[in-house]
């Protein structure tokens, strides 16, 4: 066969490899492999008064973060004075296909201003979204609801800079050394192992057990 022939079919082939993995990291599951120096999240609420500052990392697919979400949301109005929540990205796609695109929405959301609004929406309908074959329809519904400008949405959910943050989010996880796994928390930096948040009666996450470390970790801020 010509050589020349040869090296024209090779340079065709790099080009489909190249369409097809720049299509997949667009698309509503790939996450890419780089972050284009792209920051970590940086989503917060509450007044943060005593500089604590408390960081969940979550996967909107994983049903124990739904689970957690509402109890999270009783933390954060209780000690919305005091510390600041801090919400990151930690989409398990191996286990959780929709994850990353569920991620793509809230991020997307969070460009005109609506995070939050977002995030909530993806937990409490979790049950409708997750095992769509393609879950986007339903997102644009939420952010119908929630009052975004839907074609602003749709080109930001698409956009690299939004995956790019969910994987800078991704690296700063593995930067903890601590195993993948959902959802995942920190207390000014500290890892809590998530048996301290759960009710030994109830077996559910607490409240009172998430006020107690954040108590006394306020307590042990002060003192300093």
């Amino acid at each position: 066969m010509d050589r020349r022939f040869l090296g024209i079919l090779a340079v065709i082939i790099v080009i489909f490899v190249g369409i097809f993995v720049a299509s997949k990291n667009s698309g509503n599951g790939g996450s890419g492999s780089s972050n284009n120096g792209a920051q970590p999240s940086s989503h917060t609420s509450g007044q943060g008064s005593t500089g604590v500052t408390f960081t969940e990392y979550g996967d909107y697919e994983c049903p124990v973060c739904a689970e957690y979400n509402p109890v999270v949301d009783q933390v954060e109005q209780q000690f919305t004075k005091q510390i600041t929540y801090q919400f990151r990205n930690l989409p398990l796609t191996q286990i959780h296909p929709n994850a990353f695109a569920a991620a793509r929405a809230a991020e997307a959301a969070g460009l005109q201003n609506k995070y939050f609004d977002m995030h909530n929406k993806l937990y409490a309908n979790q049950n409708q979204w997750a095992s769509a074959s393609d879950p986007k329809s339903f997102f644009d519904t939420y952010a119908k609801a929630i009052g975004l400008n839907i074609s602003q949405f749709d080109t930001d959910y698409l956009s690299s800079k939004v995956n790019d943050v969910i994987n800078a989010d991704l690296a700063a996880f593995a930067k903890t050394g601590q195993q993948m796994a959902t959802p995942t928390f920190f207390l000014d930096g500290t890892y809590i192992d998530n048996s301290k948040l759960i009710d030994s009666t109830t077996g559910q996450p607490s409240v009172s057990k998430f006020a107690s470390l954040i108590n006394a970790e306020i307590a042990k801020k002060q003192a300093k």
